[in-house]
């Protein structure tokens, strides 16, 4: 009776496994892969004819254990490979304005890349002439924002 109690608990720790796992894979949100670990643990206690209460907390505390130490450093070096791409390389870098950048007149073109994009100023005060270089600061929906850009003088 024991071993087909065991292998029904590997069986359920096996499917948890695969549904945490598939979850992670649909989301990638890095928070049920950690449960995963948890269910491979409860796993491997269940061949050893270790209680079900105990697996259960074998789960639950390696789950939380993992989540809780190595979730923070994944993240932290998944972040660090991250390459800004498309329009989020485009902050830091310096475009033309070809129509007067004037917030309050709602006005506002700079070329960059050979795209134009709609623009405005960091500060509402700043407007920018046509042929004037400036720095794009970021990016709000489908505007770029920007600031002026500093001579070495001015700094």
């Amino acid at each position: 009776m024991g071993g087909i109690l065991t292998l029904r608990e590997a069986i359920m720790w096996l499917a948890i496994i695969i549904i945490f796992l598939v979850i992670e894979g649909a989301t990638c949100e890095l928070v049920t892969a950690w449960f995963a670990g948890g269910a491979i643990v409860a796993f491997i206690a269940s061949f050893f004819g270790v209680n079900i209460l105990v697996q259960v907390t074998l789960f639950i505390v390696v789950s939380i254990l993992l989540l809780l130490l190595t979730r923070p450093i994944v993240i932290k070096y998944i972040k660090n490979k991250q390459v800004k791409t498309n329009i989020y390389s485009l902050a830091g870098e310096k475009a033309r304005v070809i129509s007067c950048i004037d917030n309050s007149m709602e006005t506002g073109i700079v070329i960059i890349n050979g795209l134009e994009w709609t623009a405005r100023s960091t500060d509402d005060s700043i407007k920018f002439e046509k042929g004037q270089q400036v720095e794009i600061v970021e990016i709000q929906g489908v505007k770029l924002i920007v600031k002026e850009i500093k001579t070495k003088e001015e700094l």
